[in-house]
């Protein structure tokens, strides 16, 4: 019975982190670079949103590639966060820290993706950059809450890639994952430019 368990629990973990790269890591990046049109005005954003809405079955679309993928990797995420120990026999002090901060950024990332989703998505209109511009202009406290949002949810996936490639067996030895934990997290520092850039420019422009 622990055996069947413990094989569970691995496929399990093994489809949180595929969940977390293909659909979930894909929207994130689909997400942030149609955001980042903001730079380039509100018609060059507005036309990017209409293009996406008018993608045919795009809620069927949403609701298993996204929605469900999303659901998965939040919730398995949670349950991981508050029952995973630390590895300090295993990993190095930094190492650790890493982990510490790789659960606490997935659990503000969904706490963050939930009620961004909320106010945009399922607030019963389209969103167009007028739309967006009047919640982070009106509201201080919702920009600071967009911009640790965009930075917690780019360093859980960029963190996670690193993670992912571990466990997938894409780097095994002690320099690969070495070299790839500095890769990773300078997509974390491009990612989270690309999405404050397009969250300031939001707020300097006007439809």
């Amino acid at each position: 019975m622990a055996t069947t368990n413990a094989h569970t629990e691995f496929i399990l973990r093994r489809l949180h982190t595929l969940a977390g790269v293909i659909p979930v890591g894909l929207f994130l990046l689909e997400h942030l670079f149609t955001n980042a049109m903001a730079t380039s005005g509100p018609e060059t954003f507005n036309s990017a949103v209409y293009t996406i809405q008018h993608i045919p079955f795009l809620h069927f679309i949403e609701f298993i590639f996204i929605f469900l993928p999303l659901v998965y990797h939040g919730v398995f995420g949670l349950y991981v966060a508050f029952t995973s120990g630390y590895n300090a026999g295993q990993y190095s002090w930094g190492r650790n820290v890493m982990f510490v901060l790789q659960r606490v950024s997935g659990v503000i990332t969904f706490v963050f993706i939930i009620f961004h989703l909320w106010t945009t998505r399922f607030s019963g209109k389209a969103p167009t950059f007028q739309m967006v511009h009047d919640l982070l202009v009106n509201n201080p406290a919702y920009f600071w809450f967009m911009i640790i949002g965009v930075v917690a949810a780019t360093f859980h996936f960029s963190n996670g890639l690193w993670s992912f490639c571990i466990h997938w067996g894409i780097t095994v030895g002690q320099r690969a994952q070495r070299v790839s934990a500095y890769v990773f997290f300078v997509v974390f520092i491009v990612l989270a430019a690309v999405g404050v850039d397009a969250l300031i420019a939001f707020t300097t422009q006007t439809a």
